[in-house]
């Protein structure tokens, strides 16, 4: 038996039917919209001056929201690279950059600062990077970093600010610290790595060995240091 609505219903249900209309509108509306959000002025210099790269306090301070960052990465006019760091999509990824860029206390070292002296032409497949001795490093050796671990007083001896291939300055340890850090930790390196940047580091025109001494007494590496030296020298 067919059921007769009153006018008032009819008029509710026109009613209901119109406004979810009105509302898949809306939304498609918005998800519109959302696709061809522009990319503002603002964050353009910031990424521009930065080589494509801007952190959510970058981006806050060019007065874009994380909110409009999130909107962005979803309109693919910025892709996010790590928790709070976002790259222009035509810009290749200088990983070893945005890696310390979110985890600052990680410093460069061992066989990743001898690449980046130019000590060894093995491209890293994997970075290696010291930490002070209470740093929790869980999610770094998930990530496949191989970390060592100092003393906090012993952890910012010898760092500087070295280039990526990409342009970007980190901070590794400088030479002399680096050749002491390889030669303590010789046992777990490649050491066919280590001695030829013993040799590379000989032959360098900007050594400084009255520093090298310095840091072996430091680091407690003087009789194995002057093993390699007697030999190269």
């Amino acid at each position: 038996m067919a059921i007769c609505m009153s006018p008032f219903e009819c008029l509710k249900e026109a009613l209901d039917f119109c406004a979810g209309l009105i509302y898949y509108i809306s939304v498609e509306i918005k998800a519109e919209e959302m696709l061809c959000l522009p990319l503002p002025d603002s964050l353009k210099i910031v990424l521009h001056q930065n080589g494509g790269i801007i952190t959510t306090a970058q981006g806050n301070a060019a007065g874009v929201s994380n909110e409009r960052l999130r909107l962005l990465e979803k309109s693919g006019e910025l892709e996010r690279a790590a928790r709070g760091i976002y790259i222009s999509p035509d810009e290749f990824t200088d990983k070893m950059y945005i890696a310390q860029l979110s985890r600052p206390k990680i410093i460069y070292s061992h066989e990743t600062a001898l690449f980046l002296h130019g000590l060894t032409d093995r491209d890293p497949v994997s970075y290696t990077v010291t930490v002070p001795s209470d740093y929790n490093a869980k999610s770094l050796r998930r990530d496949r970093f191989t970390v060592f671990a100092v003393k906090r007083e012993l952890h910012g001896i010898g760092v500087e600010r070295l280039t990526t291939m990409f342009g970007h300055a980190v901070a590794a340890y400088g030479l002399e610290r680096t050749i002491c850090d390889c030669i303590r930790s010789r046992n777990q390196m490649d050491i066919a790595i280590v001695t030829d940047a013993m040799k590379r580091y000989a032959k360098r025109s900007d050594k400084n060995l009255n520093t090298l001494m310095q840091m072996a007494e430091v680091f407690r590496v003087v009789k194995p240091l002057r093993s390699y030296m007697e030999v190269l020298l």
